[in-house]
Parts: C-alpha cells; sequence; structure tokens
C-alpha cells in the first residue's frame, strides 16, 4: 500500500480583491518605549476581538485596518543561537516598547491535544515511524528518522505562530514581539543536514514547504540579532543545566559552529534586505534599555516606494490591509494546503500503512 507523507498539515487562503477603498499613506514611523512616552497614553479603536471572531468580508467593509496602527505597529524578531538570552531579552523589550511578546515556538504545540493530553504518553504503544518526536529525543539522538519531520513541524509551529502575530498586529493596532520566527528556521535545517543528522532529500522537502509558504507572510520589521560566540554558548548551555543538554550527541562543536555560521552568512545576509537589524554583542549579556534607545533612533519611514527594505509594509490603500488582514484570519486553510508537498521518495518522511494503521488504532481507543 503506499506510504503516507509524514507531515503535519497547516493553514492559507487568497485575498478577496474588491473595490478600491481610500487611499492612505504608508504605515510609519519611529517606535517609542514607555520611557520616551512617558504618561501620554495612545489614543485608539478597542481592539478587534479576532480570537473569537473571525474578520471576513463583510467585517472589512466597516472595520478598517490602519485605523489602530500607531508608529509602534512592528513585528520585531529577537534571534540568536542556543541559550543566548533571548527569551529573557525579548520579554524586557516586549514590556518597554509595550509590545505583545510571543515566546519561542515549541513541538508541545502539536504533541499535547486540545484536551490537554500529551501523546507523548502512547509512545510505547507505537512502532518507531510513528512515535513522538521533540528537542529531548533530538538532543539524545540526532540522527533518528524522525528529526527531518521533526524539523518541517518546527517550522509550521513557527509559521503559524508568525501568523497569529500578524493576526494581532492587524486586529489590534499592538506590536509584536518574536523569540526567534519561522525566517530564520531553516538555519537549524541547514546545520542538521551538515552533520548529518537528515538527508539531502529532507532537506529538500523542507525547502519546497518553505518556499510554497514564506510569501505569504510579511517580513519582520526589525531584527534584533544576539551574538553569541560557540564558547560563551557551550558555557551558557552548562548554566542552564538541562539533563538532555549536558553532553549531547547533536550539540557538537561543529554543530554550534554551523548555527552561528548559517545565521551570519545566510539568515542576516538575506533577512537585512528586507528589514532593519541591529547585532549585539551578548556574550556578557547586555541592557535592554539601550537596545531600545537603539530602536527608537530607526526611522523606518525613510524608504522610498522603490526601496525592498519595508516594501511588504507599503500598502497604497486601505482595502488591501483589509485583505491581508483577511487572508490571515478566514481564509487560514488556503495556507494549510499549501503545506501539502507531494514527495514519496524521502524515506524518513513516509509512514507505511501498517504503522499508520496502528496509531490511528491507538489514538481511537
Amino acid at each position: 500500500m503506499a506510504g503516507v507523507l509524514r507531515m503535519s498539515v497547516v493553514r492559507f487562503l487568497p485575498g478577496a480583491v474588491k473595490p478600491a477603498a481610500v487611499p492612505c499613506v504608508q504605515q510609519k514611523c519611529n517606535i517609542s518605549g514607555r520611557s520616551m512616552r512617558g504618561n501620554q497614553k495612545i489614543v485608539k479603536p478597542p481592539p478587534y476581538p479576532y480570537q473569537t471572531k473571525k474578520y471576513g468580508f463583510l467585517q472589512a467593509i466597516f472595520d478598517h485596518t490602519r485605523k489602530r496602527f500607531d508608529e509602534n505597529t512592528k513585528i520585531i524578531v529577537v534571534d540568536g543561537p542556543l541559550a543566548a538570552g533571548k527569551s529573557k531579552f525579548a520579554k524586557e523589550l516586549a514590556e518597554e516598547l509595550e509590545m505583545h511578546y510571543i515566546p519561542e515556538a515549541n513541538i508541545n504545540a502539536l504533541l499535547i491535544n486540545s484536551y490537554g493530553y500529551d501523546l507523548r504518553k502512547i509512545d510505547d504503544k507505537l512502532p518507531d515511524s510513528v512515535k513522538s518526536f521533540d528537542e529531548k529525543k533530538f538532543c539524545q539522538d540526532p540522527k533518528n528518522p524522525n528529526a527531518a519531520a521533526y524539523q518541517i513541524e518546527m517550522y509550521a509551529i513557527r509559521f503559524w505562530q508568525y501568523v497569529d502575530a500578524l493576526n494581532h498586529l492587524f486586529n489590534t493596532g499592538q506590536g509584536v514581539v518574536l523569540d526567534r520566527c519561522c525566517y530564520s528556521d531553516m538555519v537549524f535545517m541547514e546545520a542538521m543536514a551538515k552533520n548529518g543528522y537528515v538527508s539531502k532529500g529532507a532537506r529538500s522537502v523542507y525547502y519546497e514547504v518553505r518556499k510554497n509558504t514564506i510569501e505569504e507572510l510579511l517580513k519582520p520589521h526589525l531584527v534584533v540579532y544576539l551574538d553569541v560566540s560557540v564558547e560563551q554558548t557551550k558555557k551558557n548551555i552548562q548554566a542552564r543545566n538541562l539533563p538532555y543538554e549536558i553532553n549531547s550527541p547533536a550539540l557538537t562543536d561543529q554543530y554550534l559552529k554551523d548555527i552561528e555560521a548559517f545565521y551570519k552568512q545566510l539568515y542576516l545576509k538575506d533577512i537585512s534586505t528586507h528589514a532593519e537589524l541591529l547585532v549585539y554583542d551578548w556574550n556578557e549579556g547586555g541592557e535592554t534599555e539601550v537596545v531600545a534607545e537603539d530602536i527608537e533612533r530607526i526611522d523606518f519611514d525613510r524608504f522610498d516606494k522603490h526601496d525592498p527594505k519595508m516594501k511588504d509594509w507599503r500598502h497604497p490603500l486601505e482595502w488591501d490591509w483589509n485583505n491581508l488582514r483577511m487572508k490571515y484570519s478566514v481564509q487560514q486553510h488556503i495556507l494549510e494546503a499549501l503545506f501539502n508537498v507531494p514527495r514519496t521518495d524521502v524515506p524518513e518522511l513516509l509512514v507505511n500503512a501498517e504503522d499508520s494503521k496502528q496509531l490511528l488504532d491507538v489514538l481511537e481507543t
């Protein structure tokens, strides 16, 4: 019987093109933090309840998008190597800039269902090909055949997390600070492939999925990269003392060096052509307030219409913004379809019919 592609299916949709509405200027301008604003409060319409109510065509007619935007309506991504201190910094930065903080993506989003049941509890009843795989298992067994599907699933989780960030921004006007995102996820796939943890075929499937989906998003306004050396990364890993990371066969010197190299040679080089980029030596940590002050000095409105920077955030008509908002709200099923890549030539991404049936039987029981 034909194999089943072992990948999580995800969500999307085409924006309905509607009559042109009132022209508007592009989003602007300088971000400001709590210290700069002082007691000044930004007055804007109340947030749209996007978590409980979809934003469709009818809502778009009466509730335009840009009326909630201000200078802090921006997407900021905090990136850096393992154990760099990103989470603490990103949370502090969000608080200082009065933005919404989204923590780093976690495979628990897939492994813990809507009832709160952890699917790892049924691993002992399943064949190896359909057992759960998370960061702990990767650190302990990086060459496990399930590692490739795990990284593709992590990309999907980060993709949907970024969609959530855009949904929040469009429906509330509040800026968002993310701890890593789908744009930098390929750094880990590249390092895994180079170190022999995944096959070339799995890498090619990953990039097909990425190519199908990544262009449906709006690139971040700003990336803050916390630069930490490999030696300091190793010290930080030891200091946080997670049992599965200590002496992990996955987190070798070479793997950590490759992550650093791919971050700097691929990701930062590419994203800096679209977004603003701030890089900080974070070997000994740093001051969030200093970074916030540097961010406040960036003029995000200085690029003309031909400049690739901020291109994703330049739309002449209000209805363009409404279309984007509908895309990330009611049309997510179309985005999901883009994750279906019909590849049956990569064994580690396939599950045979017998194993698939056993998984379904256990889940049903």
